[in-house]
């Protein structure tokens, strides 16, 4: 425990000694005076004074001011005490329990009709999980992280839904559109998801960590990576990739290979218009178990005058029921 205004007390322990002293000199000057004032006499009274009831009673008067001055003190210093203000340290580490899910969206021009669909199947995700940190990444001829992993989810929703407002290319430079058309070629599914990879911190703790592809699986350019590599890739990360594919049954092949790649690393594959698709992902994802991640430790200065007051207010009853006794 420590005293954010130590002066306080120091003053209030100060003007005790100073009262007890004056008390003590105001005293000892009585009795030295020998007044033996203003009580009429009576005839001998030194054998009143020696009876045992009357000593008894003496003694007990004697014992119950000493006991009013005690606690009296007592008050007067627990008093100062609280006025100082007693604060005790706390150091707090923040540990989140969570999974790790890195959204992953393809915004080529083959995408163009579905993405926005996409981005609100993405924000009916985030409704579904609870403390998982979420992040984004979008692609086309190069990726981009919208929002890095996160579980602050009013933050989340405001980019989706940000994002969500440039499909309708409503301004001059949609926002998907920049910084995701600086390389050679378009749809470069298996750069994209390699980038997706590489977004997830704290490589060195085991975690439960997914990612969520939105693609037609249409590639157009010579990636750096293939989609079978990428996902390679993944899985020695321990990554589980969920696929979720606009045109699932339509083009059979690239169906097969985006399936394929899910099914490499444990994840599945899923249809965008299927009804069950959002809670599948999230019950899929959840299976997994969470893991622990510790936040930066931070030191706390916490008020606690409880102990203090409780032992003032019982000091000072003691003292008020002290005073009726003795009749003061």
């Amino acid at each position: 425990m420590v005293l954010t205004n130590a002066w306080i007390l120091y003053a209030v322990l100060g003007a005790l000694v100073v009262a007890i002293v004056v008390g003590v000199l105001l005293g000892l000057r009585g009795r030295g005076t020998g007044s033996s004032a203003a009580g009429a006499p009576i005839s001998r009274a030194e054998r009143i004074r020696a009876l045992p009831a009357f000593r008894r009673a003496v003694r007990r008067r004697q014992a119950a001011l000493a006991g009013i001055v005690a606690l009296g003190i007592l008050a007067v210093a627990l008093g100062g005490v609280v006025a100082a203000r007693p604060v005790a340290q706390r150091t707090i580490q923040p540990v989140s329990t969570n999974r790790d899910i890195m959204l992953c969206l393809d915004v080529s021009g083959s995408m163009t009709d579905v993405d926005k669909e996409i981005v609100s199947i993405f924000d009916k995700l985030a409704d579904g999980f609870k403390g998982e940190r979420i992040g984004l990444t979008i692609f086309n001829s190069s990726a981009v992280q919208v929002f890095p992993l996160t579980d602050d989810y009013a933050f989340i929703q405001d980019h989706l839904r940000s994002l969500m407002k440039g499909f309708d290319y409503s301004t001059t430079v949609p926002e998907q559109w920049v910084g995701t058309m600086n390389g050679v070629g378009a749809s470069l599914i298996g750069d994209g998801l390699a980038s997706c990879v590489l977004r997830f911190d704290h490589a060195d703790q085991q975690r439960a960590r997914s990612i969520i592809l939105a693609t037609d699986n249409e590639l157009n350019g010579s990636p750096i990576v293939t989609l079978a590599e990428a996902a390679d890739y993944a899985a020695s990360k321990k990554i589980r990739i969920y696929t979720i594919n606009p045109v699932d049954g339509v083009d059979l092949p690239n169906s097969k290979t985006l399936a394929d790649a899910a099914t490499t690393t444990g994840g599945k594959a899923y249809a965008l218009r299927a009804t069950t698709t959002v809670s599948d992902i999230i019950t899929e994802v959840q299976k997994q178990e969470a893991s622990q991640l510790k936040g930066q430790s931070t030191v706390i200065w916490t008020d606690v005058p409880q102990l203090w007051i409780a032992a003032l207010i019982v000091l000072a009853l003691g003292f008020v029921v002290l005073l009726w006794r003795v009749r003061l």
